[in-house]
């Protein structure tokens, strides 16, 4: 694997591969670094969690059941 990052000067980019890639099929991806990331602003909302409670006191686990198709 060859992974490169670039800044281009011009429209046209030629690139050199390892001898080891001739003949095989090579994938040629090009992205800028930032594309697809949003930048994180500061969440000024208050942020609340509920908690459930739930208790296993009652609970027979049934195998057949849980292998059912």
């Amino acid at each position: 694997m060859v992974r490169t990052v670039i800044t281009p000067k011009q429209e046209r980019v030629s690139i050199e591969l390892p001898k080891s890639f001739i003949g095989k099929e090579v994938e040629v991806i090009a992205f800028t670094t930032d594309e697809g990331f949003q930048k994180k602003t500061a969440s000024t909302g208050k942020r609340t969690f509920t908690i459930l409670n739930i208790t296993d006191k009652n609970f027979k686990f049934n195998r057949d059941e849980a292998n059912e198709r």
